[in-house]
């Protein structure tokens, strides 16, 4: 019989993107929507992404 397998967490499959080395690419909470109220400042530093802990790497790796 088949083990079972764990499903890929589809809401943070869309969120991560990982990389060919392995490291996982996030982008900055608060720039998926509203981001006309927002000043252009922040929404600037939100277009740049940012790479994962390694803490947050432990406890996300086997979401995805």
């Amino acid at each position: 019989m088949a083990k079972n397998k764990m499903k890929t967490h589809k809401g943070t499959k869309k969120v991560l993107n990982v990389r060919q080395s392995g490291s996982i690419k996030i982008g900055h909470p608060g720039t998926r929507h509203n981001t006309g109220k927002k000043n252009a400042a922040s929404n600037r530093v939100g277009r740049a992404q940012s790479g994962l802990s390694n803490s947050d790497y432990k406890r996300i790796k086997d979401l995805i």
